[in-house]
């Protein structure tokens, strides 16, 4: 089979258009109309002012949980995220987006040294092989998904390392002609529609282009000082990538001819599999480049649905009601008018050896904190590089499964409530101050307790959940449904937990309603939820 190289020479002309700086995340569109593709019969086109028809699909709106399966060759060494970029950042490596030179060598390129040997001549192509999955059963590990209380279901298509988990035609490094041999991304879809799971794919090609570049540097001391490493190899352009200028170095690449490789890549695995949910790991990638990428997803789903468009568009920038917008281990501070996902994992992006797991009591504390503000959470379970799980990575799953069963009917099909919550002053923040906004600020929030409360409501808006993010240690006393308070137009007719037994001891002040500390709750050291309806 030809190289991607040589295919895609066949297939897209290159761009001559002058190439414009761009910052982190932020790329600017510099292929003209005229060379992407159409996309195609439908309403929807590659402008902004087009977009904003989107419609949020009531599927992802009511789903409000995601698993995702955030996997590939990169967990072969069990040294976690990125090692397919750090295996070839030596000591003296210049970092040119941050302009930080390497003290010393990556720990994964020690580590890739002295299990596998010089990047020079093993590397991250070498890792490809060993990646088996000899112990994935997708069928298997989606009823489990499902019974844990997931609503959708989405696989990885590529990540930075440039590996597509699908039967690609356009490039050889794929899962059907090495590693596992096998189609993950065809036999997930396959396992979540016997579920009944809306069904998505994520792709980080867009960040591949320069996220790649250290392959094809060299060792600037020792023995091997100079020796180009195998990026460098001609042999080896499609997997790695060309050579960049020098000057294209942002999270997403300034040249019109990788801009419009990822269009056609992306294309081949929206028209393939025709998934319910789109995720690109970047900001909307490449301008106009992008924008015709959504267009066509968004026009090729609604026909393929015979006219009712399902499609979800996942992209880390506000959405201004053109799609999804995507925040990477953060959350929101309050309700957002657009509906929103958070994507993060319960550990590490790929497996590491010794990592330590977020429990199942945070992940459903933060799954009542997204939803109350509008949002959906999609979390990573952490595959082995055999592709099952670990005994620990069951037992959070469980855990999940065994919450949502009685949590549910407050998470599911719900809306946001006036108010989010309610926090009191006595809730600190913890780690470090986050200087990328919303993003990956999910370690510097607010730590919860039985007195953060988070709201949500019924679609018909007759039933509210107000849910405790930990174990009550006291008397609950929820101020915003006190009688006189502004938010209610009714008064309480009844107070019931979920999982709860006995009866629930409650008394409406003016000033706040005052739930009596329950004897037990169902889940200990867990979100508790209790339900209240309104007097007609």
């Amino acid at each position: 089979m030809k190289h991607t190289h040589t295919l895609l020479t066949s297939l897209l002309a290159a761009s001559l258009m002058p190439v414009l700086h761009a910052d982190d995340y932020i790329s600017v569109g510099t292929v003209p109309a005229k060379e992407l593709p159409p996309t195609g019969p439908g309403k929807f086109e590659a402008t902004d002012a087009s977009l904003k028809q989107y419609q949020y699909p009531e599927w992802f709106r009511d789903a409000k949980l995601g698993f995702w399966s955030h996997w590939g060759p990169q967990a072969v060494p069990r040294h976690g995220d990125w090692y397919a970029r750090r295996l070839y950042i030596g000591a003296g490596y210049v970092d040119p987006r941050k302009g930080t030179v390497a003290k010393n060598n990556d720990a994964d390129y020690d580590d890739h040294l002295s299990r596998y040997g010089h990047p020079s001549e093993f590397g991250y192509k070498d890792i490809i092989p060993l990646w088996k999955a000899e112990k994935w059963d997708p069928d298997a590990l989606m009823v489990l998904y499902k019974k844990a209380g997931a609503k959708y279901f989405v696989s990885m298509g590529t990540h930075h390392d440039n590996f597509f988990l699908w039967d690609s035609k356009l490039h050889k490094w794929n899962a059907t002609q090495m590693g596992p041999m096998k189609d993950v991304v065809g036999l997930w879809q396959k396992a979540a529609k016997a579920n009944g799971l809306p069904f998505g794919v994520s792709e980080h090609l867009g960040a591949s282009y320069t996220w790649y570049q250290p392959a094809h540097g060299a060792d600037l001391n020792g023995p091997k000082k100079g020796i180009p490493y195998d990026g460098s190899d001609p042999k080896y352009q499609d997997l790695y990538h060309k050579k960049a200028a020098p000057d294209d170095f942002a999270w997403l690449t300034k040249d019109p001819e990788n801009q419009k490789e990822w269009n056609a890549m992306i294309r081949e695995l929206v028209d393939k599999y025709h998934p319910d949910l789109l995720y690109s790991d970047s900001k909307l990638p490449f301008g106009d480049v992008g924008r015709n990428m959504i267009a066509h997803f968004y026009n090729s789903n609604e026909s393929f649905n015979d006219g009712k468009l399902t499609a979800v568009y996942n992209c880390k920038e506000p959405s201004d009601g053109r799609f999804v917008q995507d925040l990477e281990r953060g959350v929101k501070d309050d309700i957002s008018p657009y509906p929103w996902q958070t994507d993060t994992s319960i550990g590490d992006w790929f497996y590491r050896t010794g990592q330590k797991y977020k429990s199942a009591a945070e992940v459903t504390a933060m799954l009542c904190d997204i939803v109350s503000k509008n949002g959906n959470l999609l979390i990573n379970i952490v595959q082995t590089p055999e592709g099952n799980l670990e005994p620990d990575v069951l037992a959070i799953v469980d855990g999940i499964g065994k919450w949502t069963a009685i949590n549910g009917e407050g998470i599911y099909g719900s809306r946001p409530w006036k108010i989010s919550g309610e926090n009191p002053q006595v809730a600190k923040p913890t780690g470090t101050p986050n200087k990328r906004g919303e993003q990956f600020n999910e370690d510097s929030r607010l730590k919860t307790t039985a007195q953060n409360i988070r709201f949500t409501t019924s679609k018909d808006g007759k039933t509210l959940y107000a849910f405790c993010l930990g174990q009550p240690k006291g008397d609950l006393v929820i101020k915003a449904l006190g009688s006189a308070s502004a938010k209610l137009e009714k008064p309480i007719a009844s107070v019931t937990m979920l999982g709860g037994s006995g009866d629930l001891q409650w008394k409406q002040n003016a000033d706040a309603l005052v739930i009596t500390k329950p004897a037990s709750v169902p889940l200990p050291g867990m979100p508790a939820a209790f339900k209240i309806t309104f007097k007609e």
